[in-house]
């Protein structure tokens, strides 16, 4: 399996230490939790942003009816910008 090398600090490596002991598990286990963690965070959030922008695509016309104040200004063509 693949492996990764990571450095802490002298603070950090206590504090992973303090908080395996608490939690009952090993360093290793730790830090691997918590990297799956946030890929899942991260591939959820991306999940998240693509859903708003289909949502938001499907439903351009509507917002711009609800919230002219926001559209972009039409540029006329030959109009200086």
């Amino acid at each position: 399996m693949p492996a990764l090398n990571v450095e802490f600090s002298d603070r950090e490596l206590e504090d992973l230490r303090q908080i395996a002991k608490e939690r009952g598990t090993s360093m290793k286990a730790l830090v691997r939790e918590a990297a799956a963690a946030d890929i899942a965070r991260h591939r959820a959030l991306q999940e998240g942003a693509e859903a708003f922008r289909r949502f938001f695509a499907t439903h351009a016309d509507e917002f711009a009816a609800a919230f002219p104040d926001d559209e972009p200004p039409v540029k006329v063509e030959g109009q200086d910008a």
